[in-house]
């Protein structure tokens, strides 16, 4: 499955942004390159930039990896609920406000990259679990319906849209 082939039904708002920026690669192919070629590209990041703020107010590198670790937990989350047929809505999370109470800044890179191939991990295994029918269920979140299986396409996204913010305005 790649994500050209979701249909109109499977996802809605802001998420459209990230699963455009997925690529066209297979669901489980995708997590998994994806996964090596952030810790390649951010390996080869200075290690001055790793504290970098570009702006007032922004967002550090590792602040930013902190934030795609955090959402990706959150997004496996949201998956596993939908997965499992439970009908429930999820509420929006404030990205701000985590951001506010990490500790990313003291953290080394080298931990940061390690929890988040833990993480990443774990996403793999889980979505190589689901049957056809668990990844095209849908559910409700930050007041949008959402697949599974888009679910992990927006992770994908939403890392790769990252790892373009350091490109464009860190590096």
């Amino acid at each position: 499955m790649i994500a050209s082939q979701l249909l109109e039904n499977e996802y809605s708002g802001h998420f459209g942004t990230y699963i455009k920026e997925a690529g066209d690669g297979q669901l489980i192919e995708e997590l998994e390159i994806s996964l090596h070629a952030f810790i390649r590209f951010v390996q080869d990041i200075p290690m001055d930039k790793f504290d970098y703020r570009y702006a007032e107010g922004k967002w550090t590198i590792k602040d930013i990896i902190q934030h795609v670790i955090d959402t990706e937990r959150i997004f496996a989350y949201r998956a596993l609920r939908f997965s499992r047929n439970d009908q429930t809505p999820l509420p929006n999370f404030e990205e701000e406000d985590y951001a506010k109470n990490t500790d990313a800044g003291s953290r080394s890179i080298q931990d940061l990259l390690t929890e988040f191939s833990a993480v990443r991990h774990s996403t793999l295994l889980f979505y190589k679990s689901l049957s056809e029918e668990q990844l095209k269920r849908i559910g409700t979140a930050s007041g949008n319906q959402i697949s599974v299986r888009a679910l992990g396409f927006v992770m994908i996204g939403h890392q790769k849209h990252h790892q373009k913010v350091f490109q464009e305005r860190y590096l």
